[in-house]
């Protein structure tokens, strides 16, 4: 009986070697544009687990919200799926870091200490990138 619940067993479900790449006049991602980490899909994976790992919370909320489905019906995941959406929205300018503590609290990753909050916290980050270009690039005009 599996009850509705996705499989435990890890399945790539993206492509890696068919992301397009936005590269600049010599070949090369423009980081003006791209930003720093714009080499990053160039990259191959380093380990097997990589992407059991980097899918890790995504597949435990597809779990939970299945199990949840299953024993309070449709509106519970539902309404939780809503505050998540909406927590995530909050309104800040796209070069502006945001500790996003409500959309943690909302999945409960604020319990959680993992490498990001220790080894890469946004307010020590020494590279900024320029704010006109930023925005523009994320309303479209770049």
């Amino acid at each position: 009986m599996s009850f509705g619940l996705p499989s435990l067993k890890v399945k790539p479900e993206h492509d890696i070697k068919g992301i397009p790449i936005h590269e600049g006049a010599f070949g090369v991602p423009d980081p003006l544009v791209a930003g720093l980490s714009g080499t990053k899909a160039k990259l191959g994976t380093a380990h097997p687990l990589e992407l059991s790992e980097r899918n890790y919370h995504m597949n435990g909320d597809r779990m939970n919200m299945a199990m949840l489905r299953n024993i309070q019906g449709l509106h519970a995941p539902l309404k939780l799926t809503m505050e998540r959406q909406f927590a995530s929205k909050v309104g800040r300018l796209p070069f502006l870091p945001s500790s996003n503590l409500q959309h943690d609290v909302l999945t409960g990753r604020y319990l959680d200490i993992g490498f990001e909050d220790i080894l890469n916290p946004l307010e020590l980050c020494e590279v900024a990138g320029q704010p006109h270009a930023v925005v523009e690039r994320t309303i479209g005009l770049l």
